[in-house]
């Protein structure tokens, strides 16, 4: 019978039904995959499958909102508050030591949300954006996603708490066609430099789509292209190769795979998901998730609540045995 390995000492072996993992496979190599080998990731009852990587160093990140991996640095993360903190993105190694703070030049953090890495302008750089999509009472018209050239760092640096300064900000702004939406989730295909947005309520999300070029002068429409059977959506992110996608609630993350030959929303429209590990025990008000660089596995932080503090942890991707 096939069966899972799931620790990631490879100490634990979950059975799974062949009816089931029949399931899994086909849901993970019908597309291309960002790794070589056939690779799935636990059942969501398994849920010793994480790292706690320690506590976020710095203490100013208490309502962590947004994560990401960087791609120009290796071994760094970027992460930052939500609404009415400073303006201001932190990086952090990946056990959570402070490495710095830079602030963003000309802006305000409204209601920061999420945060994403893709392709933008130029061809061979990568840039952030940062989603100022938050609208917890349905007050604002126009939302803003602000793009601008990754940092380089120095993972090895000595940490700076007066900060530098990040410049040259692009304001993509738009609003919805259908009404005023709070949202939480900001997505980057890497494949087609398209973004999107994902409300955050009701028991189904709508998925808006921004295609590129994206315009930094006019105010964007957005159009919804499709929904999402999923409430409560706080997060997520797309793989580097662009055929894997996160998508978080409070409670859950759902993996879903994209087939690189039709557009990024199409995988919603399927609803063919997986329901991969996360504990909720640790992270009662955990917002943000992002992949790792080469898709090994995903991050999540969570804001500080009741006294939890603030701590970074890691869900390695797991390797099925023979089929």
């Amino acid at each position: 019978m096939p069966s899972l390995v799931f620790s990631r000492n490879q100490r634990r072996v979950y059975s799974m039904p062949i009816s089931k993992i029949y399931i899994h496979i086909v849901q993970l190599i019908v597309i291309p995959l960002c790794l070589t080998s056939s690779v799935l990731y636990a059942s969501e009852q398994d849920k010793d499958t994480w790292v706690d990587l320690g506590l976020i160093e710095h203490e100013e990140i208490r309502e962590a909102s947004g994560i990401v991996a960087s791609r120009k640095n290796s071994g760094v993360l970027w992460i930052h508050n939500d609404s009415d903190n400073p303006n201001c993105l932190y990086a952090l190694d990946t056990k959570g030591r402070h490495l710095g703070i830079y602030h963003i030049e000309g802006i305000i953090n409204r209601d920061w949300e999420d945060i994403a890495i893709g392709p933008g302008p130029k061809d061979d750089h990568d840039y952030l954006y940062l989603g100022d999509i938050g609208d917890n009472f349905s007050q604002y018209q126009l939302k803003h996603i602000y793009r601008f050239p990754e940092p380089i760092i120095d993972l090895y640096q000595t940490s700076f708490d007066k900060g530098e300064t990040i410049t040259n900000i692009e304001k993509i702004s738009f609003q919805y066609s259908d009404g005023l939406h709070d949202a939480e989730t900001l997505l980057v295909d890497p494949l087609t430099k398209e973004l999107y947005v994902i409300s955050k309520w009701g028991g189904s999300v709508n998925v808006y789509l921004i295609p590129y070029p994206q315009s930094v002068t006019d105010v964007m429409t957005l159009e919804c292209v499709t929904t999402l059977n999923i409430g409560l959506v706080v997060g997520g992110d797309v793989s580097h190769c662009g055929s894997e996608i996160l998508i978080k609630t409070y409670s859950d993350i759902y993996y879903f795979a994209r087939n690189s030959n039709q557009p990024l929303w199409k995988a919603f429209e399927l609803d063919h998901y997986v329901t991969v590990p996360y504990v909720y025990e640790n992270e009662p008000q955990g917002e943000a998730v992002c992949w790792d660089t080469g898709s090994t596995g995903y991050y999540t932080v969570s804001e500080e609540l009741e006294g939890i503090p603030t701590r970074l942890y890691f869900y390695p991707r797991l390797v099925s045995t023979t089929p």
